[in-house]
């Protein structure tokens, strides 16, 4: 029963309410000063073992899950996914990213860019459906790379679904104050309060950390009705939404249309890689599977059928401010507002900056649901602290672990201005969305134990392949886009290690329920088209990603890769406070996880 105790064994559990050290700090590497050093001396080989390891479907359905003490209530079907997949999506990119990317980089051809983006988004988001159907747990991207490609793996996923949600969230939270200061007549930065901190962070925003904490809290006392809510917000989001499309039509100027490409085809790339951003919601559906009622119905439906409506939606109001006003005119701030005002039609000004707010909250409202799951899972498996696994057993909802991320986003969204945001932004999601069709195809022709050394060896090689020539083909567009040898040397490369993989691999693992399509073309493609739009970032996307990386790879070295070694190798909590000492040794960390999970 939901709200009730899944620990059979636990004889009196204990409080929600506490935050004692070992609820944060329980593993035995961090008992003592003498045993975090004796755990540090060991770093090599430990992190040797958790690059090896591999959790079970059996273990993430059954023991990790188990870590939370109490269960989500399963209260989701299809209907409730696909309006949550609408009301995540429709409200960040499109009123956030749209007027930026068409008057910096993409021109009119900004509906091409999300016509690309949304492409790409769907490939992946397919992947994403075979793996939440099977593996119907909170964790998402996070859950299906620790099974298949190992916990660091999974770790690097994580940190980066962490830093992508909170990243989001910031930059939604801080673009929704720009909205309501047109809705009441007031310039888009005029709400925030001036410092002279350095440029991008020198205008502070204290409404952004009011509105992330205000959908928060909605968010931690339920699902199910955090979902009713979202469907009424969302149906009058669509009216809104097909009055900002038929009014921008209505006032068309073709001659607005010229240059269509003025920054050339590269400006499609690099605003289609920015926007990518509005399409990542997905992974937040995909964390939702512990709450729905029947996965392998539901979850197709309801994350591709909103996965379809989005993209058409997006790219029809991209067209509609495209023909509405020149490029170079448009506000990168608050795009349909000005625009309308700047046709004469100064009262849709307030219904557009209305419906811009209500879609920006539930995108908020449903990121802090999706996001505290993910995070959720991650704390189940000791990456971050198991305090922060903890769910409700009178809300079933993950309070804790939605507080942390909405006081993180709300830290960011203090300070940082959108377009310090957004770049990283995309990295990030790109990166994570890269690494799932790989998983996919690990998991479609590799199993341990089953296939032999020669076909691990036959993969890998294939996979490399594929990874190094989509990432060549991505550096030559940027290195030499008119250019066409390159090309003729990268695709065939590509062709022929997915062909190879075709050929000379057996498939090891069949879909249960629904699996995807033109294996492994598909997955590969995937892999190709999100390297190809990562590559089309600029230089300072990446700096900045590789040294959040670089922190995310210094807090494992230090934190993480010690308490999930302490887990794998035996470690329990006996729900009294007691540490249980390890009885095994070092061995098949696998192994262990299978019997864990049985």
């Amino acid at each position: 029963m939901a709200g009730k105790s899944i620990d059979d064994n636990q004889i009196q559990p204990r409080s929600y309410w506490r935050w004692g050290r070992k609820d944060f700090f329980p593993e035995p590497s961090f008992q003592s000063w003498a045993a975090y050093l004796s755990a540090l001396s060991q770093t090599p080989h430990r992190l040797q073992d958790r690059f090896l390891g591999r959790s079970s479907e059996a273990a993430e359905l059954g023991d990790v899950r188990r870590r939370s003490e109490n269960d989500m209530r399963r209260c989701l079907t299809w209907w409730d996914l696909t309006w949550f997949g609408i009301g995540n999506h429709i409200g960040a990119g499109i009123f956030v990213l749209t007027g930026q990317e068409a008057h910096r980089h993409a021109g009119p051809a900004i509906v091409l860019s999300y016509a690309a983006a949304g492409v790409s988004a769907m490939l992946t988001a397919i992947c994403y459906t075979e793996f939440a159907v099977e593996i119907p747990v909170a964790g998402g991207s996070f859950a299906y790379l620790r099974v298949e490609l190992g916990d660091f793996a999974a770790f690097i996923a994580a940190a980066n679904l962490i830093f992508e949600s909170v990243i989001g969230s910031a930059a939604v939270a801080r673009a929704w104050t720009s909205y309501f200061a047109t809705l009441i007549n007031r310039p888009p930065s005029s709400l925030r309060i001036s410092t002279n901190l350095p440029n991008g962070f020198n205008l502070l925003d204290p409404i952004a950390v009011v509105v992330l904490l205000v959908t928060a809290t909605i968010a931690m006392i339920s699902t199910r009705r955090t979902s009713q809510l979202n469907w009424a917000a969302s149906a009058v989001h669509i009216v809104v939404i097909a009055f900002i499309i038929v009014a921008g039509f209505a006032h068309a100027d073709v001659k607005n249309l010229s240059p269509f490409l003025p920054h050339g085809v590269q400006g499609i790339f690099r605003a289609a890689a920015i926007v990518y951003f509005a399409y990542g919601g997905y992974d937040t559906i995909a964390t939702m599977a512990e709450e729905t009622r029947n996965p392998s119905r539901d979850i197709p439906v309801g994350l591709l059928g909103s996965m379809t409506i989005i993209t058409v939606i997006y790219c029809l109001m991209a067209l509609a401010l495209s023909v509405m006003q020149r490029y170079t005119d448009i506000d990168p701030n608050a795009a349909y507002s000005v625009a309308f005002r700047r046709v004469g039609m100064n009262w849709a000004q307030y219904v557009v900056a209305l419906g811009a707010l209500k879609g920006m909250t539930t995108v908020l409202l449903v990121n802090a649901i999706g996001t505290a799951r993910s995070t959720t899972h991650i704390a189940r498996c000791h990456i971050i602290p198991p305090f922060f696994a903890l769910v409700h057993p009178r809300t079933a909802t993950p309070i804790y672990a939605t507080l942390l991320i909405t006081l993180s986003s709300a830290s960011i969204a203090l300070f940082s201005s959108l377009d310090v945001l957004t770049g990283l932004l995309s990295v990030s999601s790109l990166f994570i969305f890269t690494l799932m069709p790989a998983a996919l195809l690990v998991r479609r022709y590799y199993a341990r134990g089953i296939s032999s050394r020669s076909d691990l060896l036959k993969l890998a090689i294939c996979l490399l392949a594929i990874i190094a020539a989509a990432a060549a083909t991505s550096a030559y567009w940027g290195l030499c886009p008119n250019g066409w040898i390159g090309y003729a040397i990268t695709v065939p490369i590509w062709a022929a290690a997915t062909a190879a993989i075709r050929a000379f691999l057996p498939p090891v693992r069949q879909p249960k329920v629904w699996g995807v399509p033109m294996v492994p073309w598909l997955p590969s493609l995937s892999i190709a088209t999100n390297l190809f739009l990562m590559g089309s970032l600029g230089a300072e996307s990446f700096i900045r990603f590789g040294i959040c990386s670089a922190a995310m790879v210094i807090y494992y070295v230090f934190f993480g890769v010690h308490a999930t070694y302490d887990v794998a190798i035996g470690y329990r909590d006996n729900g009294d406070e007691e540490l249980v000492q390890p009885t095994e040794g070092k061995g098949d960390v696998e192994e262990r996880e299978h019997r864990s999970g049985e």
